[in-house]
């Protein structure tokens, strides 16, 4: 069979680890018969430095015409002007929004062999195996009205969460769509007693699970949830949430597998390409280096090939070669070893 897809490297890390990604697919798409075609273009701040906007038209329009999106990463200090007119997070944004991706999925598991590189003690990683769905398109990121301006000699920034109803809904089922082939649980987190929008989100999650009887439902406050991530996460299966409780939740559920360079994630809409990518940033303290670990990048082409191009087989062909690479005792430097980028790859692409 034959795919498009379109290759965003981004700035940092982006390059490096979406190259070996690259080299993966190339070995699936030989072994199991597929033809799969690259169209690699520029997003963040490399954008910005080349067209002056960090998402061009161009680009976007190669990414809405495609099968999929792989991302690398964006942004870094030479971008972070706040004053800037435009930032590399802002085409992220923009890219999320043009492809009408409304959730991102995160997996989070913590692989036996690595449950000494996570700062828990081991007895709390048993068995942890959690799917975070965050709400990508609604919530503070994009509620509007949104800036600065000076009220009453003071200056004043403003930023609106905003939720509507069907935002809410539709990820809310896809969270229990997701739960049923799991443990049948679903933990919706917000922050109801105190925001108007986490109140509406509770209302509608409550509704939704009353049609699902068969999985369970609970709600749990942010801060309630942000502390039990780190004292009993074995607890967790599919956890739904909002925008930026979302960010920042999977940020933290990252320590528990060890380094936020194993972790991967797909952003899915109702239709269309979906967006795949690591959950880590562009790590420019060490770009260029070629010590990046890839495997997060490496797993996002998995489920690349589950969700978008509907290849089970290929997906998982590519999680076990990750496994047993893990299981063999490879390692990159952030999870206690000495490989390089590349050097990672080799190893899973000879266990493919």
């Amino acid at each position: 069979m034959n795919f498009k897809i379109t290759l965003l490297p981004g700035d940092g890390i982006g390059p490096e680890i979406v190259t070996e990604a690259v080299r993966v697919l190339d070995v699936v798409a030989s072994k199991f018969g597929h033809s799969f075609a690259y169209t690699e273009r520029l997003m963040g701040g490399c954008s910005i430095d080349k067209f002056g906007s960090s998402l061009t038209d161009e680009t976007l329009a190669d990414c809405q015409a495609c099968d999929a999106v792989l991302l690398g990463a964006v942004g870094g200090p030479k971008w972070d002007d706040p004053n800037a007119k435009d930032r590399p997070e802002r085409g992220l944004l923009a890219l999320r929004k043009g492809l009408g991706v409304f959730a991102n999925l995160r997996p989070v598991k913590v692989h036996p062999a690595l449950i000494d590189s996570s700062p828990l003690k081991p007895e709390k990683l048993q068995g942890v195996d959690i799917l975070v769905i965050r709400e990508l398109t609604g919530g503070l990121y994009f509620g509007w009205p949104k800036g600065r301006d000076v009220k009453d000699g003071r200056e004043r920034a403003v930023d609106t969460l905003e939720y509507y109803d069907y935002e809410i809904r539709r990820v809310m089922e896809l969270a229990f769509s997701l739960a049923a082939g799991r443990k049948k649980k679903v933990t919706s987190v917000d922050k109801a007693n105190v925001l108007e929008s986490s109140r509406l989100w509770r209302q509608i999650a409550t509704k939704i699970g009353s049609q699902h009887p068969d999985i369970a439902l609970e709600h749990v406050l942010v801060d309630t949830a942000s502390m039990r991530l780190i004292t009993g996460p074995a607890w967790m299966d599919v956890v739904v949430t909002e925008n930026m409780f979302g960010d920042i939740l999977t940020d933290e559920a990252s320590v528990l597998a060890g380094s936020m360079g194993m972790l991967p994630s797909a952003s899915l809409g109702d239709k269309g390409p979906g967006l795949y990518e690591p959950i880590h940033g562009s790590a420019p303290d060490i770009a260029g280096k070629g010590i990046a670990n890839p495997i997060g990048t490496i797993l996002s082409t998995a489920m690349l090939l589950r969700h978008s191009l509907k290849l089970e087989a290929e997906a998982v062909s590519i999680e076990n070669a990750v496994d047993q690479t893990i299981t063999d005792g490879c390692r990159t430097g952030d999870i206690g070893g000495k490989l390089s980028t590349k050097q990672m790859a080799d190893e899973i692409i000879s266990r493919l």
